[in-house]
């Protein structure tokens, strides 16, 4: 509890207000916002990141679900008059439209409850971002970072890799934070690739793919991916199947879903051309 603004963080938002200004400073440091940006934060909660901003950068936007701090955050910030208000779930808020001519850089110490479906919700939308700069449980910055044959590396990992460079910052232990949460935090900075290094010929492939092998994370590739490729097409991409999910590279999982897509695409000109050739032979018929 705050005692200075009165609010009771709430479970089940996943609040834990952040209150040290030493990590407050640091956290602006890293953001290192200018003026003439266009900064959104996500879940501002009592506003210690957002005043920091907002002294340098009075245009700036929040999206915040619990409505009990919506006057807090009014009152507080009321002699900034460009400072905006969402009252949204950042889940399913649609960050494009607030591009004006500047792409965003969103900030937010990000309820750890839901932070991972929100990483996949705000990756889907990271051709309008400039950079992200998030406080997350450290396991989930860890797992972000991780690279293959790591005991962390997965779906998330290669994933937000897929889409941005990330940098993991500085740890930041639970006294930081009032309620002192079990874990420890850390923030992590994701800047959208400009040109994708492995772009997908599908992404919807390339996210299935990846679901599908680390739903087996503990078995090798030819049992994991079974039912998608078989042992010889995996080791004509030059991938051993006894290799298990963990141990392919981004690249690796590139590789097999354009396979995938372009096993798929043949099909289709298959049934297309099949169709065709009918449709001649019923002309020439009735010629």
């Amino acid at each position: 509890m705050s005692k200075k603004a009165g609010h009771q963080a709430r479970k089940r938002f996943g609040q834990n207000f952040l209150h040290d200004p030493g990590v407050i400073e640091r956290i602006i440091r890293a953001i290192h916002p200018k003026p003439d940006e266009a900064i959104v934060e996500i879940g501002p909660g009592l506003g210690a990141i957002t005043e920091e901003i907002l002294a340098v950068n009075p245009k700036l936007q929040v999206v915040e679900l619990d409505r009990d701090l919506i006057p807090v955050l009014r009152t507080k910030f009321f002699n900034y008059p460009d400072f905006r208000i969402h009252e949204a779930d950042a889940l399913k808020f649609d960050f494009s439209q607030l591009v004006d001519e500047k792409p965003l850089r969103i900030i937010g110490n990000l309820p750890y409850n839901i932070s991972t479906p929100l990483i996949f919700h705000l990756l889907a939308q990271s051709g309008v971002v400039q950079d992200m700069h998030f406080m997350l449980q450290k396991e989930v910055v860890q797992r972000m970072a991780a690279i293959p044959g790591d005991n962390n590396y997965g779906r998330l990992g290669i994933m937000t890799q897929y889409f941005c460079k990330v940098q993991p910052l500085f740890e930041v232990g639970p006294g930081a934070f009032r309620p002192a949460p079990k874990v420890d935090s850390a923030i992590v900075r994701l800047v959208p690739h400009t040109e994708l290094p492995y772009p997908a010929k599908d992404l919807g492939t390339l996210q299935a793919v990846v679901r599908t092998a680390f739903n087996a994370r503990r078995k090798t590739l030819r049992k994991a991916l079974g039912g998608l490729v078989t042992v010889e097409q995996l080791q004509a991409l030059g991938i051993n199947d006894g290799l298990r999910p963990e141990n392919l590279s981004l690249a690796d999982y590139v590789s097999i879903a354009d396979l995938l897509t372009a096993e798929k695409s043949s099909e289709q000109c298959g049934v297309q051309g099949a169709k065709g050739i009918a449709g001649d032979v019923s002309g020439d018929s009735h010629d």
